[in-house]
């Protein structure tokens, strides 16, 4: 715990426009998720693979992110959390740091969606792929939405419990892997990876911003619950 906490301090010592830029580039990179998932769908075809084989692609995008460390919302911000409990302060802080991570994530699954789809960058199947996976992920319920972001929010923030306590690049690299292809293989929301895709439909017309924002807003709680309330609760108990 207490590697966490070290690192809680640095995040939080970060500037604003630090912590924005570096949330851009991870909001950006996090989009890696969605185009790993849609390429493998696109160059297979229609089988039973797609169900399985796809979203073994998945994790490229937490991969990148977390052992670049880029902020992530629900992965960097869950460490500030442990401070607070620890010492009870940096109260504000954190709510700073959460707000700045949260906001340039976003706008960087933004700047993915505007190149993804406005620009001839990738071969129309791909993009057919990858707006497929939007609308997929922005069908269903908010309570659905909301219990799939729980789990997706524990998950990621094992992640960045188990990348801690790891001294090895390639055991932190096996982790989060392992973890985040459950959360792709599961389609358990993430309030950042799944934006991207959603916000590529939003951009080619097929999902409207309406769709994205009733998905984005219990997936973000959820994430919120089980990254902060199961993991850092229990660990820090």
């Amino acid at each position: 715990m207490q590697a966490a906490i070290e690192n809680a301090r640095d995040e939080l010592q970060r500037s604003s426009q630090k912590l924005a830029f570096s949330g851009l580039a991870g909001g950006l990179t996090m989009g890696l998720t969605g185009l790993g998932v849609a390429s493998v769908r696109a160059l297979a075809g229609p089988g039973a693979s797609q169900h399985i084989a796809p979203y073994l692609l998945y994790p490229i995008g937490f991969v990148a992110v977390i052992i670049g460390r880029a902020q992530l919302f629900t992965e960097n911000t869950l460490y500030p959390v442990v401070l607070v409990l620890d010492e009870r302060r940096y109260l504000w802080e954190t709510l700073r740091l959460w707000g700045v991570v949260f906001g340039s994530n976003i706008a960087g699954a933004v700047l993915f969606a505007l190149l993804a789809v406005k620009t001839p960058a990738l071969h129309a199947d791909i993009l057919t792929q990858l707006i497929m996976l939007g609308q997929e992920t922005s069908s269903g319920s908010a309570a659905h939405f909301f219990w799939s972001g729980v789990i997706g929010g524990w998950l990621i923030a094992l992640v960045a419990w188990t990348v801690t306590a790891s001294h090895w690049t390639i055991g932190q690299l096996a982790i989060v892997y392992l973890l985040t292809f459950v959360v792709g293989v599961g389609r358990f929301a993430h309030c950042i990876a799944g934006g991207g895709e959603i916000l590529s439909a939003v951009m080619a017309g097929s999902v409207p911003v309406g769709g994205y924002l009733r998905w984005v807003v219990p997936a973000t709680l959820g994430n919120i619950c089980g990254g902060v309330f199961i993991v850092s609760l229990l660990n820090y108990g």
